[in-house]
């Protein structure tokens, strides 16, 4: 550390997790194996208990790391409810929601724009769509199929010489026939369904389609539910505490991006309090700033951009083919105003910071090396998850004249630039 440095020794940290429909629990165990892994790796102690809170996630951090001892409480937006509420539906509106999905992005230019920055995270999105596509296709053809062969039995079952001519029989057998189309159809659309947790195809389609059903405008739902976690985030800021992180993961930075425009905003932020540091992960702003209706996201980004009350680190890496690698969110969105510092956009470098074995064991499985950020790295470099949020150094401090990335994308791409 810096001899002009601010010591960490007690720190909370806010996580808002992307479209994940599963219990926060999960991100906790993750801390946990991964925190260890990274301990073991680079030489420092951390461990973590679990903690209770009435609204929000929680565990606690203590570690010793560059021979100094940090508290830090982790505590997770809440919203898999509301993601798994959104999942639930039939397999004909998945479709239907597939073909809506579909014209928002392509009717307001926003999916060709899109794709003139990062090609990995659009084919990340077009690839439910296809991959739905080509169920649909393989569920109609074999139907066709089956249904054809049940045709020819009865056919030849029948005789079929004269009796076709009898009105009775030959609608008994379209019956059957179709009947054997629909029920081998059902059935294959129902399997490729039952398998999406390899797959992933209805997932992917659900979040897309959550994004787009507002244009870019949050869920009533969810606004409430981010007003809550930036209540919490509040009284952090006035609290004894070195040091309020809030940390947003693939489409959470752009909630947290919101969240914390809030709370500035309101003079929520005291001058004198803790720093508060924001820490986007893996972000996917692009997808829903590019949107007609996302006024209030682009004004949020355009105002946090100025800010004093914060330090902003964008984290992305090239090998993740589900984010906006190096995109400035704020840049490209079209909404960089004048006198802008924020965000610092650097790449966590998977390529550099992982093990040529690592990298080879990890390199094709795309939805695992979205959550890198959240892991061990085993070679790792300036970029280190469990230093952030239990480290004795505060995040300004830790980048403090670090240079963005040579090879970030920070010019104005998107179609829309109103903002609320």
């Amino acid at each position: 550390m810096g001899a002009t440095e601010r010591q960490v020794r007690r720190r909370r940290v806010f996580h808002i997790p992307g479209y994940d429909p599963f219990h926060p629990r999960r991100y906790r165990e993750l801390y946990r194996k991964e925190g260890a892994a990274q301990a073991e790796i680079s030489g420092y102690r951390i461990g973590i208990r679990p903690a209770r809170s009435d609204d929000s996630f929680r565990w606690v951090v203590g570690a010793e790391i560059e021979g100094k001892a940090v508290a830090s409480q982790i505590d997770v937006l809440v919203w898999s409810d509301i993601v798994r509420d959104s999942m639930a539906q039939s397999i004909p509106a998945t479709y239907l929601q597939l073909l809506r999905t579909a014209w928002v992005y392509i009717a307001s230019g926003a999916l060709r724009r899109l794709m003139w920055m990062r090609k990995g995270p659009v084919i990340a999105a077009l690839y439910p769509v296809v991959f739905l596509l080509v169920q649909l296709l393989i569920a109609i053809v074999a139907g066709v199929q089956v249904g054809g062969v049940v045709k020819a039995l009865l056919q030849g079952a029948f005789g079929f010489v004269g009796l076709a001519d009898y009105a009775i029989l030959r609608a008994l057998i379209f019956l059957l026939q179709w009947t054997a189309f629909a029920a081998v159809a059902v059935v294959i659309i129902r399997w490729f369904k039952s398998i999406d947790n390899r797959v992933f195809a209805y997932y992917l389609m659900h979040d897309y389609a959550f994004s787009a059903q507002f244009g870019g405008a949050n869920p009533p739902a969810l606004e409430t539910r981010m007003a809550a976690f930036g209540d919490k985030i509040a009284a952090a800021l006035t609290g004894d505490v070195d040091e309020v992180l809030v940390v947003g993961h693939s489409s959470g930075a752009h909630l947290a991006v919101s969240v914390l425009a809030d709370l500035i905003r309101a003079g929520r932020v005291p001058q004198n309090g803790p720093a508060l540091a924001f820490l986007s992960l893996g972000q996917v702003v692009p997808m829903v700033s590019f949107l007609p209706k996302a006024k209030r996201l682009r004004g949020d980004l355009a105002y946090l951009a100025t800010s004093k009350a914060l330090t902003w680190v964008d984290v992305t890496a090239p090998g993740d083919g589900c984010c906006f690698a190096l995109c400035d969110p704020v840049a490209v969105s079209g909404v960089g105003p004048k006198g802008k510092r924020w965000p610092l956009v650097i790449s966590a470098a998977f390529t550099q910071s992982l093990t040529p074995a690592r990298w080879k064991a990890l390199r094709w499985r795309f939805f695992r090396l979205h959550f890198q950020y959240l892991c061990a790295f085993d070679q790792p470099k300036d970029y280190d998850y469990f230093q952030i949020t239990a480290g004795p150094r505060l995040l300004r401090d830790r980048f403090a004249g670090r240079a963005p990335s040579r090879s970030r994308i920070d010019v104005p791409v998107s179609k829309y630039t109103s903002v609320a």
